[in-house]
């Protein structure tokens, strides 16, 4: 008996268009990611690995096959049930970010729990603890403008992890930042399954991020081609959880 997983796909198809125009982005991909583990997946430009992370997280819906977060099939819930999902059981770290420049740091971070019915009080309670435990204790009510890319993209990783999570999804977190900095922040990420039991996803195109993972899964044109385990860790210089990079 198979036991639950943290994020199974099971003959996940998924098309856009229709007749001449469709597009099948993924091709009957099975792939299982267990609590705690960390798997990178790598592919050329346009293979299908973001729309992997938008199935897994309920952002998009599979043209046939399932796609299950903890034991739960994502198809079999509601539009209302899903978006409960989100906010409560699996954090995204989206490349561009999607910050609210009108909101400080610390407000970003509250926004998910007050979106889900915890008081001010005990959101910014949470939210303190995530931007501590990412190093920006001390840029609470900065605004996303004010801040570094780096800052930015941490700010965004507290906001994955200011509620317990059991899938946290990473699409190219470190494409818009300096080599250092992009370290510093998959320093970040790889360290969060051990601290917080959630399995990671890691989407990226660069060979040294990706051998921080338990496994590396590679696809081309929609379909798992390859799966490897890094024989050697990553080796890149360590930055203090405090670094404002």
């Amino acid at each position: 008996m198979r036991g639950t997983a943290a994020l199974r796909f099971t003959d996940v198809v998924k098309c856009f268009g229709r007749g001449p125009t469709e597009v099948r982005a993924v091709g009957g991909v099975s792939l299982a990611v267990e609590p705690g583990e960390i798997v990178a997946i790598m592919g050329p430009s346009g293979c299908g690995k973001s729309t992997l992370l938008h199935l897994a997280g309920a952002l998009e819906a599979p043209t046939s096959g399932q796609v299950e977060v903890g034991g739960r099939d994502l198809t079999a819930l509601s539009l209302s049930a899903q978006a409960d999902l989100r906010r409560r059981d699996v954090g995204y770290i989206f490349q561009k970010l999607n910050l609210i420049a009108s909101l400080s740091a610390i407000e970003n971070v509250m926004l998910p729990l007050e979106l889900d019915g915890s008081s001010p009080r005990s959101a910014r309670r949470a939210a303190d603890i995530a931007l501590e435990a990412v190093g920006l204790e001390r840029h609470l009510d900065r605004f996303p403008d004010d801040l570094s890319g780096g800052e930015q993209q941490r700010v965004a990783i507290a906001r994955a992890i200011v509620r317990p999570r059991e899938l946290l999804l990473a699409d190219e977190p470190t494409g818009a930042l300096d080599s250092l900095t992009g370290d510093s922040i998959i320093e970040l990420l790889a360290s969060l399954p051990a601290s917080t039991g959630a399995a990671l996803v890691l989407v990226t195109h660069e060979p040294r991020f990706a051998s921080w993972a338990d496994r590396v899964v590679f696809i081309r044109d929609g379909v798992i081609v390859d799966e490897s385990v890094p024989s050697v860790p990553a080796v890149v210089p360590v930055v203090a959880m405090g670094s404002t990079n």
